[in-house]
């Protein structure tokens, strides 16, 4: 089941946040590595580590899928004032 909480995004700036760096190295896979299994470049899942890029829905599956967990639990939606 789904839910989100709705936000007065008037005042608020919408930002991905993530945890591709954690899991990345948890399980100890280059920056290289992961680019390569999800075909982009390194310097695509460097911008994803900094939060400077914000992916999109097919790539955030494929990262979630490579990491075997729900993409929630990689990318979140931060509200920030």
């Amino acid at each position: 089941m789904w839910s989100y909480t709705l936000h007065n995004t008037k005042s608020m700036q919408e930002k991905i946040k993530n945890k591709v760096s954690k899991y990345r190295t948890d399980i100890g896979v280059t920056q290289e590595d992961l680019a390569s299994k999800v075909n982009v470049s390194r310097q695509t899942i460097i911008a994803l580590e900094k939060e400077n890029y914000t992916p999109s829905i097919l790539l955030a599956l494929k990262i979630a899928g490579f990491f075997k967990v729900p993409v929630e639990e990689i990318f979140k939606i931060s509200y920030e004032k």
